[in-house]
């Protein structure tokens, strides 16, 4: 019967990255291998028929759940799955609106956040800004943004094996037609 053998780890990539996805599996007659996007509309999900899923650019709403199967005419197919999570690179917010930048990570043991803007580390509290830590995911909240909050933000997630980071930016929206 068919049997992956091996396939990539759960992955958090920043928008624009790019991702290869990898499912090796065995079996007599040698597997057919696909993979499914199980976050898009039955039937429209078929993002490769190979063991190799290669995405570049990845965009925002190519994050969830890839489903790998390896399916030869003996036995049922073996079946399993593979989450991408896309961290934004930016948020367009107008002035005088809430805007919450979000930042994700996988890690074990589980990481501690850091936001900052530039250099300047940034504290719940300070100048209109909220931020929350929940499980693998930090919020930081804008309550009413204003032009000098637009900028460039960093998330860094680190735990004693080491720390990785993601940039966000906060740019304005318009809200007149034509700009």
């Amino acid at each position: 019967p068919p049997q992956i053998m091996n396939i990539s780890s759960d992955i958090t990539v920043n928008e624009g990255s790019s991702v290869t996805l990898l499912c090796l599996a065995i079996g007599r007659p040698e597997p057919t291998v696909t993979w499914r996007h199980l976050s898009v509309k039955e039937g429209q999900g078929f993002v490769s028929e190979d063991e190799y899923l290669e995405i570049s650019d990845i965009k925002r709403d190519q994050s969830g759940e890839y489903e790998c199967s390896a399916l030869n005419d003996v036995a049922a197919p073996d079946v399993r799955k593979v989450k991408i999570t896309v961290n934004s690179k930016n948020t367009g917010v107008s002035v005088g609106q809430k805007g919450i930048l979000s930042c994700e990570a996988s890690a074990v043991p589980m990481a501690e956040f850091q936001w900052f803007k530039e250099d300047t580390r940034l504290a719940t509290g300070l100048d209109g800004v909220r931020i929350e830590n929940k499980g693998r995911m930090s919020t930081l909240t804008f309550f009413n943004v204003s032009e000098k909050d637009y900028g460039n933000y960093t998330c860094v997630a680190t735990n004693k094996l080491g720390n990785t980071n993601a940039s966000i930016t906060l740019y304005g929206e318009c809200q007149k037609p034509g700009c």
